[in-house]
Parts: structure tokens; C-alpha cells; sequence
């Protein structure tokens, strides 16, 4: 239960205290700032509080944005000011304190409060109301505002992302956020439609691996289905303020999870007409996993970095001021709206080999611009980069036992490698598995090599210009040699059995990137290096499948055991962290709809 504590004399007529019971808020009124510290006394500690003007006035959603939402500790609009259990110490401070200054009571405290050292949020009513009138006529001023705009309207419209793209913004929000509010007034919680859209895709899936042509017709419509409850899920988060650690976690990793089994059941079914795009499934699996990583690593770079004078990124929000151009450069990149109507209209309409081929040609498409971008801003900026940004960054490299081992012995005679250690020895190790046959030996020596350069790039933090380009890079030479060595394999199983281990690896991958995101840190230690880091997986794969060169139909087994290995143990670990009380409480927004 909550509690509200209105202060000051009761304004007769008023419907403050009927609108606050209508949050969930137990009402107890306090006459003065000497009575309000006395109520507050007598509210439990692990109880969300709030301290009301009795003569506010504004609207019911201005009061819930300030007063319910659970990603903040304290947060305040004037005339009223929430805190939950992390910040009631702060607040009883406040209170305890002589009254002093000007102003509703309830702002004083958030002064108090913020000045202590916690931080206050204070959300954007944009034409929303919150006031405390100092007499009757700024009363009727406040009410007049109020009864001016439609308080519905615009939590509606502020459910819906403000930076979306294009297939989203015109062909799913207009009516996705009333079905949130549908769901909203029936009690359904985001959890339960994330969950649905979940299955949805799930059965999608299932109706593209038949085949059959009603197959393919009934999974681009159930994939179109699937993504417009994934967008109702955060709009209905946002309508009603419902964010929670496990809906940080499913909304972060189902989408994932929606896709690439997608794309699995794209494989399973044209497999049934007698044609192999098990490789192709892979490769967009890799391209897409890839292009995130390239997203998330320049953001944790640049996120925090100070005097950003880059040309580019100027040129960048010269564009952006001109409309039409904003909406051209979000659709080329492929977005996950623009993505999934591709991937759902040609399901439906050819065949997996030209999903597919579609697919990586616009998914290569967009990275490439994307990346070509980001470097050319990292070049032509002046930026100091941050020890968090530069061990957000050696996280995100998921070093293992080997590569801290070979940072130690290299360190000093190659100080500063960061992405040249790393490229030399992707390159190194990709075209070696590229150009000897399976289970060459020479593959073992150039993952040797990746490792001992592996260890080498991060070996001092990664501040260099283009250091964020570490993660991805390393994210590609493990990929791809795992599906290189599947391919050189050539046997029935092996490319599937891949794709299983680069997914459960991808999942790692996406898990350490929400904890980051979250500002919980990285996995714990004890993780990477159980599951090898990734240049221990690397030399792995490039091990069994030099044991296995005479027995190559052992391979896929041998990489389907290494897949549920891995699966397990990160599951387990992720579930564990996402459910206890130390996971962020935050929604998060992921890439744009």
C-alpha cells in the first residue's frame, strides 16, 4: 500500500483527494509542515510515501507521472513529491528539518531532499497541469487550464515512443495504444502481452517450419500480429506506469528470442522442400546480432563523453531538422518495424531463400551506413572518453581466462593495440579458417593467435578513438568462424547445431548489454570464464573440429553439447540476477520500433 500525506487546509469542492485514491493511495491529511513529519513517522519504512498540496491542481496523469512511477526513487512536480523505500531516509531528513523558504510545502521537501545528495526526477507535463494556486482567481486560472486539455489524450499519445520509425509511427501506434489501453482497463499487466507476443511469434514460427504455402501465409500474418503486441507491450508500460525488472528483462531479450527463432523456423520448412539455407539463417543471425553490438558499444562510448565537436554528428542534426529526411534515414537502416513487415510480407508471398537473401542485403545495408557514420563522428571528434565508458567497453569484449592471460604477457610490449590487436587477429583467424579444409591444424595456431591479440587489445582501457569498435569486431570473428567451420564441416546437423550455439552465445552477449544498460555492470566474473570468454570458445570450436576431422559427423553433436552448455549456464545466471531485487527497475526502450 502507498501512502499520500496532504498538507495545509482542505480546499472545499476539490477532487484531490478522490483522484489520488484513484492512484492506489491511502489519504492521511496533516494540517502543516510540523504535523506532516509527524503522519510521515507513522508510515512504514517500505512503503512508497508522497507529501500533496491540499490546494493543487492539476491532472490526474501530472499526479502519476510524479507520484507512481517505479523507475525513480524520488520524483516531484509542484505541488507534489513521491520517494520510495531507497530515498525515505532522505525524505524523513527533509522533514525533520525547520520549515523554512517559500512555496508548497511539498517542494520544499524535493529541495531539501535533492540538495542532500538524492536525486529528484522531475518529468516533462509538456501541456499537462500541476500548480498551487496562491489565491481564488489563479484557482480558476489552474481549473480553466486544466478542463483545456484532455488529460486522456495525452497519456495516449505520450504511450506511444517519441523517436520511432516509420512503419510504426504510421501503420501500428495509430491503433496499438488503444489496444493498450484496452488492456490497461482489463488489468493486463506488459509481462502478460510481452509473454503473448512471445508465443505468437513462437506459433509463427512453427507455421513457416511446415513448408507449406498456408504455412508461410499464416506466419507472416501471425509475425505482424506478434509485432504489434510487442509495441502495445511498452505503450501499455508507459499508458500505466507499469515498469518492472522482469519486464526489462523480456522486453530486452524476447525480441531476440521472436526473431532468430524466426528465422529458425524459415530454415525448418524450406529444409522440407529440399533446400539448405541453414547458412543463410546463420549469416542474419550474425549480421543482425552484429549490428546491435556496433549500436550498443558507440552508445556506452559516447553516452557519457564530454565536448562532442564532431562535424558529422553536426551535420547529422542539420539533417534532422529537415522532415522528410528523417524519416529516409530511419527506414534504410531496417529498423525492427520496417524489418519484420519485410520479413512478414515475403514469407508469405515467396520463398526462406529470398526472406533471407532480402534480409542480408538490407540488414548489411543498414549497418554499413550506420557504422560508416559513427566512424567517421569518432574521427572528426574532439572527445575525452570516461573510465566507465572504457570498462563498459572491456565488458562488452566478454574477455575470457586466455585473453587476461595474454594482456598481462603482451600489455607492455604492445601498449595502446585496442582495435588494431583486434582486427589483425579477426582478420588472421578468419581467413585462415577460410582457406584450409576442416580440422586443419593451422586453424588451432590462428585461434592461438586471435587469443594472445585478443588479450592484447584490451589490455589498456579501451579510450581510443575507435576502441568501441572492439566488442563488435570480436563479436564477428567468433561468430563467423563458428559458422565457417559448420560450412567446412559439410555434414547433415552441422549448420543447425551453430546456429543453436551462436544464439545461446548471442543471448550472453544481449544479457551483458542490458546489465550495463541498466547500470548494474556486467555479468559476474566467475560467468565469462566458465563459458570460456570468447576466444576460449573460439579455440574450442577450432579443437573439436580438428579431433573430429576424421569423424566430421560428430561435429554437430559435439557443438550441440557446447550450445546447451553455455544456454544453461547463462540462463540460470540471467534468470537468477533479473528476478532478484538487485536488477534495474527500468524499461527499456531498445532499438526503434
Amino acid at each position: 500500500m502507498s501512502t499520500v500525506i496532504l498538507t495545509g487546509l482542505p480546499v472545499p469542492g476539490s477532487p484531490l483527494t478522490d483522484e489520488l485514491r484513484s492512484l492506489g493511495f491511502d489519504v492521511r491529511s496533516a494540517s502543516g509542515a510540523e504535523d506532516a513529519a509527524a503522519v510521515l513517522a507513522g508510515v512504514p519504512a517500505d512503503q512508497r510515501v508522497a507529501v500533496v498540496d491540499s490546494a493543487f491542481v492539476g491532472h490526474v496523469h501530472a499526479l502519476r507521472l510524479a507520484l507512481t512511477d517505479p523507475r525513480f526513487d524520488a520524483c516531484a512536480v509542484t505541488g507534489a513529491f513521491a520517494v520510495q523505500p531507497a530515498a525515505r531516509a532522505a525524505l524523513d531528513q527533509a522533514a525533520a528539518l525547520p520549515v523554512q523558504g517559500a512555496g508548497p510545502y511539498p517542494d520544499r521537501l524535493a529541495a531539501a531532499v535533492e540538495a542532500a545528495g538524492t536525486t529528484v526526477q522531475r518529468p516533462e507535463l509538456g501541456t499537462l497541469v500541476a500548480a498551487v494556486p496562491a489565491d481564488g482567481a489563479e484557482r480558476e486560472a489552474a481549473t480553466a487550464a486544466v478542463a483545456a486539455v484532455d488529460d486522456e489524450a495525452v497519456r495516449l499519445r505520450t504511450a506511444v515512443k517519441s523517436r520511432d520509425g516509420f512503419f510504426t509511427t504510421f501503420f501500428i501506434s495509430p491503433y496499438s495504444r488503444y489496444i493498450a489501453r484496452w488492456c490497461a482497463r482489463r488489468g493486463l499487466t506488459p509481462n502478460q502481452v510481452t509473454t503473448a507476443s512471445l508465443v505468437t511469434a513462437l506459433i509463427a514460427a512453427g507455421c513457416a517450419a511446415t513448408g507449406e504455402r498456408w504455412g508461410y501465409v499464416a506466419a507472416g500474418v501471425l509475425l505482424l500480429v506478434s509485432f504489434v503486441l510487442d509495441c502495445t507491450d511498452g505503450q501499455l508500460a508507459r499508458y500505466s506506469l507499469q515498469y518492472s525488472t522482469m519486464g526489462a528483462w523480456l522486453d530486452a531479450t524476447f525480441d531476440r528470442a521472436k526473431e532468430y527463432s524466426f528465422y529458425a523456423g524459415l530454415a525448418l520448412g524450406a529444409a522440407r522442400n529440399g533446400d539448405d539455407v541453414w547458412g543463410l539463417a546463420l549469416g542474419a543471425m550474425i549480421l543482425m546480432t552484429c549490428r546491435h553490438v556496433v549500436d550498443f558499444s558507440f552508445n556506452e562510448a559516447n553516452h557519457d563523453a564530454t565536448a562532442n565537436t564532431s562535424p558529422t554528428a553536426a551535420l547529422s542534426d542539420k539533417l534532422d531538422s529537415v522532415g522528410w529526411t528523417v524519416w529516409v534515414r530511419r527506414m534504410i537502416i531496417l529498423p525492427i518495424g520496417e524489418r519484420w513487415a519485410m520479413i512478414a510480407v515475403l514469407t508469405a508471398t515467396t520463398n526462406p531463400r529470398i526472406v533471407f537473401y532480402a534480409l542480408l542485403i538490407g540488414c548489411a545495408f543498414g549497418a554499413l551506413y550506420t557504422t560508416a557514420g559513427r566512424v567517421l563522428r569518432s574521427l572528426t571528434r574532439k572527445a575525452e572518453r570516461t573510465d566507465r565508458a572504457a570498462r563498459a567497453l572491456a565488458d562488452l569484449a566478454d574477455s575470457g581466462p586466455l585473453a587476461e592471460v595474454a594482456g598481462r604477457l603482451l600489455g607492455r610490449l604492445a601498449p595502446g593495440a585496442g582495435i588494431a590487436a583486434a582486427v589483425i587477429g579477426s582478420v588472421a583467424l578468419l581467413w585462415t579458417a577460410g582457406a584450409y579444409g576442416f580440422g586443419a591444424p593451422q586453424v588451432i595456431v590462428a585461434a592461438v593467435f586471435y587469443a594472445l591479440l585478443a588479450g592484447a587489445a584490451v589490455a589498456r582501457p579501451l579510450k581510443g578513438a575507435l576502441d568501441w569498435l572492439v566488442p563488435p569486431v570480436f563479436r564477428a570473428a567468433e561468430y563467423t568462424t563458428v559458422l565457417v567451420l559448420a560450412v567446412k564441416a559439410d555434414v547433415p546437423g552441422a549448420l543447425p547445431a551453430a546456429f543453436g550455439l551462436v544464439a545461446a552465445v548471442a543471448y550472453h552477449h544481449y544479457d551483458t548489454v542490458y546489465r550495463i544498460r541498466g547500470g548494474t555492470g556486467a555479468p559476474p566474473h566467475w560467468l565469462v570464464r566458465t563459458i570460456g570468454g570468447h576466444e576460449g570458445r573460439v579455440l574450442l570450436t577450432a579443437v573439436l573440429a580438428s579431433v573430429l576431422a576424421t569423424r566430421a559427423t560428430d561435429y554437430p553433436v559435439a557443438l550441440t553439447a557446447l550450445a546447451v552448455f553455455v544456454a544453461l549456464v547463462v540462463l540460470v545466471e540471467s534468470i537468477r540476477f533479473w528476478v532478484s531485487s538487485g536488477a534495474p527497475a527500468v524499461h527499456d526502450e531498445g532499438e526503434p520500433a
